[in-house]
């Protein structure tokens, strides 16, 4: 079992604004599609917690072919198209993990400020990739959060784009 976060932030850490707003991310998308297809080819589930499923609903279209695990204590149940593809689950990380497991999925792609955090929080992320955008919004929802103990990470690599996107990619130092 493989656990990858894969997002974007402003250079202040923000994944987004605290209303939700992705606006001034997605005017920097164009040039790393390509580098998003080939991640999520390679990934088996999505996993993401209700604040960014809520906001997944407003897009122009389902963006995903993999099957979706929402991390919800509120949601009942999902739109009808999305039935199949979309399945809420209540469950801590560790529990998650063996669940998926057990489900025949290895490569997770973990999505979402809130889930990513009480993911690392039981130190269940093995790599991240995040690409940082050349603007500061001051405020917002953090990637980051507080953590009872150090996480080391070993850096890959870094990826520069011509409009200012910078893609770092680190893995998990384990003992």
């Amino acid at each position: 079992m493989k656990t990858i976060v894969y997002i974007g932030t402003s250079l202040d850490g923000f994944i987004a604004r605290k209303d939700g707003e992705i606006d001034w991310l997605v005017k920097f998308e164009k040039p790393v599609r390509g580098d998003y297809a080939e991640f999520i080819s390679k990934i088996d589930a999505v996993v993401m917690g209700r604040g960014t499923f809520e906001k997944v609903l407003t897009f122009p279209s389902w963006p995903y072919e993999k099957k979706v695990f929402v991390l919800s204590t509120t949601i009942k149940q999902v739109p009808a198209k999305l039935k199949r593809k979309v399945t809420v689950l209540s469950m801590k990380p560790r529990e998650l993990l063996d669940y998926l497991s057990n489900e025949g999925f290895s490569n997770i792609y973990v999505d979402g400020g809130k889930v990513i955090q009480s993911f690392l929080k039981e130190d269940c992320i093995d790599e991240m990739i995040i690409t940082k955008a050349p603007v500061l919004i001051g405020s917002g929802i953090p990637l980051f959060g507080y953590l009872d103990h150090d996480l080391p990470f070993k850096h890959i690599r870094t990826k520069v784009y011509s409009n200012g996107l910078v893609k770092s990619h680190y893995k998990r130092k384990r003992k």
